[in-house]
């Protein structure tokens, strides 16, 4: 059986895949998933945070992406 964690993951891998298909449905919107299932799209960090929070308090259940962003791209954060 898959964890939460794995569900989410699992859906915003499709949702990247139909966004590099279709780049112009939704560029620079942020995507909300809770326990594997979308539940916001939005261009407000502050509405995203809002609305996970109130699907699901639980961080653990939460997870969300950026479309347009290239999640293959290594960035190194430094001091």
């Amino acid at each position: 059986m898959p964890t939460v964690q794995q569900l989410n993951r699992d859906l915003a891998d499709k949702i990247l895949i139909d966004a590099e298909r279709n780049p112009h449905a939704y560029p620079g919107k942020f995507v909300g998933i809770v326990n594997g299932q979308m539940v916001v799209v939005t261009d407000d960090l502050d509405e995203l945070g809002r609305r996970l929070r109130q699907t699901d308090p639980d961080p653990t259940h939460q997870f969300w992406l950026e479309l347009g962003r290239d999640y293959r791209e290594v960035h190194i954060l430094c001091c």
